[in-house]
């Protein structure tokens, strides 16, 4: 084996016997800076590693195995113990809130499995409650056309899917019903729906039914009206199935970003960089957040940060991924753990040129 000063060098096969981590991920670690080899040779291109980097390399796969972000690993890993501690308390709570989660979808699951002999129906009113929030953020907050301030509510087979747009976002969630349904639709007041919403969570299983004029949801031996609009929503369907193919996949820290977009009214432009994405806010913030990259860099898009945090707040788990096809269309925004919303978020239009909508 070679030696690097007083410390014997080791190969990247005897590092990754040693650690329980691939060869291919050991190589992935070096390019993504968190696990850099001690030499490598010039001639042949194979990785050499001290000894003493085996107990990093154990750190990384436990903490990958426990779901950690690879950015926040690399905090963990810079030295600061106070702040290493932080990460992981707060890793831990999102892990209990997902969990918490799960049990719900379980216990939804259980009982669609035994719907034959229960004859019950319906879905999780914590789930219920927690789409209407992610949903209805993207209502029209004007009258201007009345059925936009709506949450489109559709009943199909064995799911529940509620969609909202105000022209410039679009946000649609479908749910698993515990049995299968007749088809229907309503556009249900936004409002009547967020006034609901502590009350679903006081609940375990709801039912949603159309009415004469209203969306009835029972829970809890209680039942609540929520009004509808009797009005045609948009074609959103058409919409999602028409989306140019997708160019450029960033993958990024949801927090990161947020920070950047909550409680400002202003345009934020975005330049996609290899590593980074750069962001800049008209009122002269910056911020370059690092991302993982699928597809080309070099994009540069802008959005009014009014419409994008709103987008961005609904997701859930740490990272997001945004699905960019060019910078005057319509950008996907999902969360990187959560597949069941979809979020569209159009951008703004740069100086000099016209704004969009969807």
């Amino acid at each position: 084996m070679t030696e690097f000063g007083s410390e014997e060098l080791i190969t990247i096969g005897v590092l990754a016997r040693a650690s329980g981590l691939t060869p291919s991920a050991l190589r992935f670690y070096d390019d993504c800076g968190l696990l850099v080899p001690a030499r490598v040779d010039g001639a042949t291109g194979y990785r050499y590693y001290r000894e003493s980097q085996c107990a990093r390399a154990v750190m990384i796969r436990q903490l990958r195995g426990i779901g950690m972000p690879l950015e926040v690993i690399s905090e963990i890993l810079a030295g600061d113990v106070g702040r290493a501690a932080r990460l992981l308390d707060a890793h831990v709570l999102e892990l209990r809130r997902q969990a918490d989660e799960a049990a719900v979808v379980a216990r939804t699951i259980k009982s669609t499995i035994g719907d034959e002999a229960t004859g019950q129906t319906g879905l999780s009113a914590a789930t219920l409650a927690t789409a209407i929030d992610q949903v209805r953020s993207a209502t029209a907050r004007t009258d201007e056309i009345p059925v936009l301030a709506g949450v489109l509510v559709e009943a199909s087979a064995g799911s529940l899917t509620l969609t909202a747009t105000d022209r410039y976002r679009l946000s649609t969630r479908t749910m698993a019903l515990g049995r299968p349904a007749a088809d229907w639709s309503l556009v249900v007041d936004a409002g009547d729906l967020a006034s609901i919403g502590s009350w679903l969570r006081e609940a375990e299983e709801v039912t949603v039914a159309p009415a004469t004029g209203a969306l009835v949801v029972v829970a809890g031996g209680s039942e609540r009206r929520c009004r509808t609009i009797d009005d045609s929503f948009p074609d959103y369907r058409a919409m999602l199935t028409g989306l140019a193919p997708v160019r450029t996949r960033v993958l990024v820290m949801r927090d990161r970003l947020l920070d950047m977009t909550e409680g400002y009214d202003g345009t934020i432009t975005f330049s996609v960089e290899a590593t980074e994405l750069a962001l800049s806010r008209a009122d002269g913030r910056t911020a370059r957040l690092p991302v993982t990259l699928t597809g080309g860099p070099g994009i540069d898009l802008a959005f009014a940060a009014t419409t994008l945090s709103p987008a961005i707040g609904a997701a859930l788990g740490p990272e997001i991924m945004l699905d960019i096809a060019a910078p005057d269309l319509p950008v996907l925004i999902r969360s990187a753990t959560d597949g069941d919303l979809t979020t569209l978020v159009m951008p703004t239009a740069h100086p000099n040129s016209k704004g969009h909508n969807v």
